[in-house]
This record gives C-alpha cells, sequence and structure tokens, in this order.
C-alpha cells in the first residue's frame, strides 16, 4: 500500500495549485484521508481531512482558502489551494487510516512522499 501524491510546485502569490493524493496497492478499505503540511523547523500541522462520508475538518486559519475533496472510486484525495500566501510555502504531505487485504501491510495510518509548495512574493 502506498500513497502517491503530485501537484506541488511554484505559483506566485495570490495565484492557484490542486493537490492530488492517490491510494494503491491491496486496500480493503480507506477510512479518513488528509492533508499536512511541513515548514523546516516546525512541526507537521493539519491542513484539512475528510471521511469516507465527506464530512470535512480543517485547520481554522485555512478554511475558506483550501477545500479537501475525495473520490472514494478511485481512492484518491485533492486539495484545492486558493489565495496562495508566501506563509503557505510548505511541503505537503498526504495522509490516510487504510487496511489493506489481509497480510498486504498493517491497519492504520499511510503517509505520502511529501510534495513542496512554494509561493513566491
Amino acid at each position: 500500500v502506498q500513497l502517491q501524491a503530485s501537484g506541488g510546485g511554484l505559483v506566485q502569490a495570490g495565484g492557484s495549485l490542486r493537490l492530488s493524493c492517490a491510494a494503491s496497492g491491496s486496500i480493503f478499505n480507506i477510512r479518513d484521508m488528509g492533508w499536512y503540511r511541513q515548514v523546516p523547523g516546525k512541526q507537521r500541522e493539519l491542513v484539512a481531512k475528510i471521511t469516507i462520508t465527506g464530512i470535512s475538518e480543517y485547520n481554522e486559519f485555512l478554511r475558506g482558502r483550501f477545500t479537501i475533496s475525495r473520490d472514494n472510486a478511485r481512492d484518491t484525495v485533492y486539495l484545492q489551494m486558493n489565495r496562495l500566501k508566501p506563509e503557505d510555502t510548505a511541503v505537503y504531505y498526504c495522509n490516510a487510516d487504510i487496511t489493506p487485504h489481509y497480510g498486504q501491510g498493517h491497519t492504520g495510518q499511510y503517509w505520502g512522499q511529501g510534495t513542496l509548495v512554494t509561493v513566491s512574493s
């Protein structure tokens, strides 16, 4: 089981980016999926997460600019980021709570490799 994130890059302040993260492997089910971000020297922080039924939770400081969504048929979670600011610059990690098919891995949290988002002023 693995998570593959994509969509990061360089964008000017005020611009938008859409991150994607697809889970693959022998998956029985996926519960919560989410995005976190980390700046060097700081703790990783929650950006947003979403349940299998589509209930979302946001970092209160990002609500209104970021929108999380998921496609359960594709085992994919998305993060639409609008009105980006230089302080949004970070490595963004996707996360999912996964149960693999029997014997195919551990049940619990999986992390993607991280995708760098750089917002220039």
